[in-house]
């Protein structure tokens, strides 16, 4: 997960989160993918000042999954609009060689036939009136 982060991120996919992560430098602080685990567990809080000494990949990294869920859900919508194909979002990423992790990628099939599920279910019941 933190590598598909960072590469997405770097380049240029997944690097909207919505809002800033605050990093910080110590050189006694965690490695990159220490911090990042460390987050993810919950020891840190998102939206404190994170101490590391890789600021930047771990500013990125969290970005990134900020931006994965921003997206998600927007690239769900569109799908189900019929405005872009869930094979054109997955292009951008195999166009960059990116490999987007089983249990992301499940997320996103699943977001998806939910929502085609309600729209379904929201046109059958207009059509019945």
């Amino acid at each position: 997960m933190f590598t598909f982060f960072l590469q997405s991120y770097r380049k240029g996919i997944l690097n909207f989160a919505g809002s800033g992560v605050e990093t910080e430098f110590d050189v006694d602080g965690d490695e990159g993918k220490y911090c990042f685990r460390k987050i993810e567990n919950g020891e840190i809080k998102r939206n404190s000042t994170i101490v590391t000494r890789h600021p930047n990949i771990v500013r990125c990294v969290v970005q990134g999954k900020k931006s994965w869920g921003l997206w998600v859900d927007t690239w769900s919508d569109g799908i189900c609009d019929w405005s872009f194909t869930k094979e054109e979002i997955l292009g951008e990423f195999q166009k960059r060689n990116i490999q987007i992790p089983e249990p992301l990628l499940q997320d996103f099939e699943n977001r998806i036939e939910k929502k085609k599920r309600i729209r379904n279910k929201e046109y059958f019941e207009m059509l019945k009136k």
